[in-house]
């Protein structure tokens, strides 16, 4: 069973596509835009994204785009244009599969499984990683868990990988284009990207721009984290022991 967002305007299509996949026991989700489906991604785990390229407010390649600037889910483009030369294009882009309308939901159950299959044997082979404390907030890379003395914190998938990467180098000013290319895995792009999810990750960490306690930005350099003063210097970054 997989939690799946279906992004497709044609009431029809997405009605049927939820029926089947609901069948076929996912836990499914389902937008008619572009911008529903990056709020959607934003506040919600899902284990894929069934993405429509003919959506009324973003072209799907845009979409798909803007996806990747938040999420590393996995994503199967859905469309009725064939041209390879697009293929190409969305699959280089990081689509992780794509298919042709009109398709049979067993077609389509076989790609999500497909990709299932290689986004879990990807985390499988992940090497162990050490549990980071950074003064109250601890960081299991591993469980994929975060917490802030002792409170479970709800975080997206980006929001966790960006905390993880800036937990595992504590008092380390970060370069933004580090940030872009080993959280968002891109070699340039919006530093508006950055700050959004610094936004978001803040908010959750009881603090703000204005009076940070763990993120800090240096305004044309990068981001750091570190513990707040009141914590001292003790426990800062680290495995667990």
């Amino acid at each position: 069973m997989a939690s799946v967002l279906v992004v497709e305007d044609d009431q029809f299509v997405r009605s049927a596509l939820i029926r089947h996949l609901t069948d076929a026991a996912h836990t499914v989700r389902s937008v008619g835009t572009a911008l529903e489906a990056l709020r959607e991604v934003a506040h919600f785990r899902f284990d894929v994204v069934i993405l429509d390229l003919g959506l009324p407010d973003l072209d799907g390649s845009e979409a798909l785009k803007m996806l990747r600037g938040i999420t590393d889910v996995p994503v199967i483009i859905a469309t009725a244009r064939d041209d390879e030369t697009e293929i190409v294009r969305l699959l280089n882009a990081g689509a992780d599969d794509y298919l042709t309308k009109p398709f049979s939901v067993e077609h389509l159950s076989a790609r999500i499984a497909a990709v299932l299959r290689r986004s879990r044997a990807a985390g499988a082979e992940a090497p162990p990683s050490p549990v980071l404390r950074v003064g109250g907030l601890t960081v299991d890379p591993l469980r994929r868990q975060a917490e802030l003395d002792g409170a479970r914190l709800d975080l997206t998938r980006r929001e966790f990988d960006l905390l993880a990467f800036l937990a595992g180098r504590p008092g380390v000013v970060v370069p933004r284009k580090e940030l872009l290319a080993e959280v968002w895995q891109q070699s340039y792009g919006d530093d508006q990207t950055i700050d959004v999810h610094l936004s978001w990750l803040r908010r959750k960490l009881g603090e703000t721009a204005a009076r940070p306690r763990y993120l800090h930005t240096l305004r044309g350099v990068g981001v750091k984290i570190e513990p707040p003063v009141e914590d001292g210097a003790d426990g800062v970054g680290g495995p667990a022991r």
